[in-house]
């Protein structure tokens, strides 16, 4: 339930990136935050991103007894300064840059979790530990793989960002791009490691 909540505001993004006209000055979100040039679809989206991830996290700061996980506040809080940046300025750049900062982080967080961890486990063991069993370095791998997904997947931000086709398909990655490719990992890594796979 609470992965499909974390979903919502990107689907009202998608939904208003699509459905707005990038000259369209008239959308009542931008009458509110103001209007573009020839970037309002983004800017109506962002908007409307920035009003549903409130929304969410503020329902769900009250379903959770009045407390965020590190993880949702981080979420919010990169959400409402570039979304924030972007209206102020009416300049899509900043909202861009959101998505490849976030995964860079996880992975740098992953990455460095056993040396802030006082048992110096990985993260990934702590998440999966009720469904793997694994030796020490079995959990470094594992670790390093999902350090690698988040690279991936600030690459691919990046890349269909700024690079291909001067950022025309990066509404549609956005939204379903880190869906897509944290589900394929998921089949992988679930497969590779059938063979660990905790038997109740």
């Amino acid at each position: 339930m609470k992965a499909l909540l974390d979903y919502i505001p990107i689907f009202v993004f998608f939904y208003l990136y699509k459905t707005t006209d990038p000259k369209d000055t008239s959308h009542p979100l931008l009458q509110i935050f103001g209007a573009g040039v020839d970037n309002n679809h983004t800017l109506t989206a962002t908007a409307g991103l920035l009003i549903a991830s409130i929304i969410v996290y503020g329902f769900l700061f009250i379903q959770q007894k009045f407390s965020l996980n590190k993880q949702q506040w981080f979420i919010l809080l990169m959400t409402v300064v570039f979304g924030g940046i972007t209206l102020a300025l009416s300049d899509d750049y900043f909202i861009r840059l959101k998505a490849i900062i976030i995964n860079a982080v996880f992975a740098i967080g992953l990455l460095l979790s056993p040396w802030f961890n006082q048992d110096r486990m990985p993260i990934i063991q702590k998440l999966f530990a009720s469904v793997f069993e694994l030796d020490k370095a079995g959990w470094q791998r594992l670790n390093l793989a999902w350090v690698g997904l988040f690279v991936l997947m600030a690459a691919l931000h990046t890349f269909f960002a700024f690079i291909f086709a001067d950022g025309k398909y990066w509404g549609e990655f956005t939204a379903f791009g880190d869906m897509m490719v944290m589900f394929a990992f998921m089949i992988i890594m679930f497969f590779v490691m059938r063979k660990h796979l905790k038997i109740q």
